[in-house]
């Protein structure tokens, strides 16, 4: 006789009711989708392979303004301006040093972090839109810093060629694997990732690492410090909660991940300099925050993969509207980018204000509830 199982979802556990993948066949579902996009150079065409690339690591800048914003409260139009700050570091760094791309990596997520600290500084003081302004200071102070004070070694306008990031390996009876290049002066062999297709190992990869390290953030003890400082500083304040400290934290952890996603895409480009990103850039990941969900953990991962998707259907969408109105030839292209942005935006803030995690959490509540999700 079959034992009678209850209705719904019960957690008999701390661990159960914490855990991320609640069921087997969620782990195997996650399972497959990693390997699907490990294996995307197997099936795929180059030009998806650059933007799942480029969604990838916009996902991790967006991950640390998540933290910043999503979790406490402080709004910053200068994660593109620490994304430069990072792609610069890495390039010299592996350039110019001749470091590893992978110990340039976390160094130039660190460099970002701590020019963070200087521009996070405000925001004791000041709050809202004051605070808007004094990050949108970083914006223009890093690229003229490149452009003007270190041209010598930035190249000034015209920026630098970076270096293919590239894996050391050892030697092994006097001959190297496939699909490595044998350096006689080093005497090792090296797997390099000039390629749009090598180079999406390493963006999963550390797209993975970011994410369980900023998950995790969210749920730990400084995670729930933060939020309760973006609800109410003065409640927290008299809580015991340091403001100044933790503000400077989260902008020091948002620039991390700025840095560290423009190392990746100095690398992946084999090219950075002062507009590589931009203002745009930084008001464009703050509208995949806002299309994603603020203060989620999924919400950087729609967010940008939404927008940049828009972005592609933009550039295929261009020459069909074109070809029907040609009057708007000279100005589509520049045109319909921002104002698709825009006019999507909107629309997500009249409909969907709390963003696509929020609608996603309403279908997960639904599928465990059914059939009773009326």
């Amino acid at each position: 006789m079959a034992i009678p199982r209850p209705a719904g979802d019960f957690d008999r556990r701390y661990e159960q009711d914490m855990s991320v993948l609640r069921r087997p066949w969620q782990v195997g579902l996650l399972l497959l989708f990693l390997l699907a996009l490990y294996l995307l150079p197997l099936y795929s065409s180059g030009s998806l392979i650059s933007l799942v690339n480029r969604i990838g690591i916009f996902i991790i800048a967006v991950q640390g303004l998540n933290i910043l914003t999503g979790y406490t409260g402080q709004i910053s139009l200068g994660q593109a301006a620490f994304m430069t700050v990072g792609g610069y570091v890495s390039a010299l760094l592996v350039g110019n040093l001749g470091w590893s791309f992978f110990l340039a990596l976390p160094v130039a997520g660190l460099a970002a972090g701590l020019v963070g600290l200087i521009f996070g500084l405000p925001s004791l003081r000041v709050k809202g839109f004051y605070l808007v302004m004094a990050t949108l200071g970083a914006q223009f102070i890093i690229p003229w810093l490149a452009r003007n004070i270190y041209q010598d070694i930035l190249n000034g306008a015209q920026g630098i060629n970076v270096t293919v990031a590239s894996l050391k390996l050892p030697v092994i009876a006097n001959t190297c694997f496939l699909g490595t290049t044998y350096d006689a002066a080093a005497n090792a062999c090296y797997f390099r990732f000039g390629d749009p297709a090598s180079f999406l190992f390493i963006t999963i990869t550390v797209l993975l690492i970011t994410t369980i390290a900023a998950h995790n953030i969210a749920r730990s003890r400084f995670g729930r410090a933060l939020v309760s400082v973006r609800d109410n500083d003065l409640a927290a304040e008299l809580l015991g909660i340091n403001l100044f400290t933790y503000k400077l934290r989260a902008f020091f952890l948002a620039a991390v991940y700025a840095g560290i996603a423009g190392s990746l895409l100095a690398h992946n480009l084999r090219f950075i300099n002062s507009e590589t990103v931009n203002l745009t850039s930084s008001v464009l990941m703050l509208g995949m925050l806002v299309v994603g969900g603020l203060g989620t953990s999924v919400g950087p991962f729609f967010g940008a993969t939404l927008v940049l998707l828009i972005e592609e259907a933009v550039i295929i969408l261009t020459p069909i509207l074109i070809d029907l109105i040609p009057a708007i030839e000279g100005t589509a292209s520049a045109a319909l980018r921002p104002l698709i942005f825009g006019l999507a935006l909107m629309l997500f803030l009249v409909f969907e204000p709390r963003g696509l995690a929020y609608r996603w959490q309403l279908i997960k509540a639904a599928w465990r509830l059914r059939p009773f999700a009326h």
